[in-house]
């Protein structure tokens, strides 16, 4: 199984979404799709984002009829998306010191949580692209070597996982999940399109998406936390 994913938003509350999430998706024939979506941003983009190595969902100059279409050809390449979601003002204390916030170990977890609804699975292989992106506190080694184990149980006798940092301006399959992720992010901080763009994508959402953290205030302070600047 391959699975392509990425995020969309920032930990701090100087950030000006409520929400941080991550999208991911799953698709049959990976060399496929992502040829059909390099071929989509050539033809269908205006001449001067056309040639650009990636076009990202939050790009400006994309007329909101363009986004739509995008994103509905998108989910006509028969991607199975699974996501998850996090209010940053739920962050918990565990992932805060008295003046910073350990981003790396929060990004960790929410990716091992992600990952987790394509679990338990058959297939003797689980093969992770994430968008590479830099992890305070956090090497790319200790990232993977945080998530397989916790991982490894629920896949088949003799199951390997492969986590990846990858470029997205290389893979367009990460562009992809950067369409989706945006169109989810969208959705849920009550932007622009955004529902117009949960309806096309719908049909692909495979699980509802996993809220994370969502009763840890309440469940263990019984009030709100104070976030970092």
């Amino acid at each position: 199984m391959y699975i392509f994913l990425d995020e969309s938003g920032q930990f701090h509350k100087n950030h000006k979404d409520d929400y941080f999430v991550i999208g991911s998706f799953t698709i049959g024939d990976t060399k496929r799709t992502a040829k059909r979506f390099r071929s989509w941003c050539r033809t269908r983009f205006p001449k001067k984002m056309c040639k650009q190595a990636e076009i990202k969902y939050s790009d400006s100059g994309i007329s909101d009829e363009l986004r739509l279409r995008t994103l509905k050809f998108i989910s006509s390449l028969d991607v199975r998306v699974r996501y998850s979601f996090m209010k940053k003002e739920n962050i918990p204390d565990e992932y805060k010191t008295k003046d910073t916030l350990e981003s790396g170990l929060l990004y960790t977890a929410i990716v091992g949580e992600t990952l987790e609804l394509y679990l338990p699975t058959d297939d003797n292989l689980l093969h992770v692209f994430c968008d590479q992106r830099r992890l305070k506190g956090v090497s790319k080694k200790e990232f993977t070597e945080k998530i397989i184990p916790h991982l490894l149980p629920n896949l088949s006798k003799g199951g390997q996982i492969k986590i990846e940092m990858v470029d997205s301006k290389e893979y367009p399959n990460i562009q992809i999940a950067d369409w989706i992720v945006g169109g989810i992010a969208s959705y849920l901080n009550k932007k622009n399109l955004g529902d117009e763009v949960f309806t096309i994508l719908k049909n692909n959402i495979i699980s509802e998406g996993k809220e994370m953290f969502k009763d840890y205030w309440d469940n263990k302070y019984n009030k709100k936390p104070n976030l970092i600047d």
